[in-house]
């Protein structure tokens, strides 16, 4: 028998959406109320003033729709345990007995109530195909509508772990070899600083090799950040000087993607500090922003004639992508550059605040 790990979890496996979900909830009630809009503007030869029926039409659908979503949400996890195209057909199947149930039993009430809202006595079966089979177009749309944006969704989270792989296996070996010359020449005149960069260097590596897509915290990745800079400090001396300007109010404890700060300083050092004969200071500040937090970070930059090719644009892709990912389309990366300074801003919305 293999032993092989099995391959990690496919796409296919989040095709149901949650239907719990706000954004979820509101996509069902909008389909609803178009396909009320859809039947009263069909030519009918029906009495009943169009507001009326509008109010009644709006009420019955809504109400069909929130059903099939509860019932929809509290069956989920069960639908996801089973083969897809088992789960979307029971799922399907569910939406069907849902609206034919709710359509007959509407009916009744109306006929027992003498409230005039549906067909006659004798349209029972013209009332309920027509809700069921409403419901088959209808639903069929809905579900290959949220399988696809499940998928899409997948697969972004997947571009995302793979790209942040990449970054956390990208910690450039020049930067250990020279972390480590500079560790072994301190060792006999600082012996204290030789220890205290050894304990960065561990740390630093310990985040890049140790993160597994795990969320970390803005208070970690400022010390990572620092942490880096200060092993780099030992390295270029005099060349290289730090300014941190941190808020005391930052949300220390709020989830950020690991390993955000260190590619951003990283470019600051190795594109702007190093190439200056004279070297610079790098800035990093950060501060509330509303709910959220922005950080900035800032360096000099060579003259454009001095200046070598920029490759840092991987880094930024991989920490606007993520940032994206993580925080949606209210999270940003901007970069400013002038013509002596390079700046690289960043927002980091609470998320807790959009749900």
């Amino acid at each position: 028998m293999s032993t092989e790990p099995k391959p990690a979890s496919t796409p296919d496996s989040s095709w149901l959406p949650d239907f719990c979900s706000l954004p979820v909830i509101v996509a069902v009630m909008i389909v609803a109320e178009l396909t009320v809009l859809v039947i009263l503007i069909a030519p009918s030869d029906e009495s009943q003033p169009l507001l009326s029926r509008l109010g009644t039409v709006t009420v019955f659908v809504q109400w069909i729709a929130m059903l099939c979503v509860v019932v929809l949400c509290k069956s989920r996890a069960w639908l996801q345990r089973l083969p897809r195209l088992h789960g979307v057909l029971v799922a399907y199947l569910l939406m069907l007995a849902i609206t034919l149930a709710g359509s007959a039993l509407a009916f009744v009430l109306d006929q027992l109530l003498n409230l005039k809202l549906t067909l006659p006595a004798q349209y029972q079966w013209r009332f309920l195909l027509r809700n069921v089979a409403l419901c088959a177009l209808i639903g069929a749309a809905l579900l290959r509508y949220f399988y696809v944006i499940e998928q899409w969704r997948a697969r972004v989270q997947a571009e995302a772990r793979t790209r942040l792989d990449a970054l956390q296996a990208r910690i450039r070996p020049h930067f250990l070899f020279n972390s480590m010359n500079t560790i072994a020449s301190l060792i006999r005149t600082e012996p204290v600083a030789a220890e205290r960069a050894v304990e960065d260097l561990s740390d630093l590596f310990r985040a890049a090799l140790g993160a597994d897509g795990k969320p970390s915290t803005l208070a970690a990745e400022l010390e990572l950040a620092q942490r880096y800079l200060a092993i780099e400090q030992l390295r270029l001396r005099e060349r290289l000087h730090v300014q941190f300007d941190l808020a005391a109010d930052l949300p220390q404890d709020r989830p950020v993607p690991a390993l955000l700060l260190q590619p951003l300083v990283e470019n600051a050092i190795h594109h702007g500090i190093q190439p200056l004969p004279g070297g610079g200071t790098v800035r990093l500040r950060a501060r509330r922003q509303g709910d959220g937090v922005a950080i900035t970070i800032a360096n000099p930059r060579p003259a454009e004639g001095a200046r070598a090719p920029s490759r840092n644009g991987m880094a930024l892709a991989n920490t606007r992508s993520r940032i994206e990912y993580h925080f949606g389309r209210h999270g940003t990366l901007d970069v400013s550059e002038g013509a002596e300074n390079y700046e690289v801003m960043l927002y980091l919305p609470d998320t807790t605040s959009q749900r």
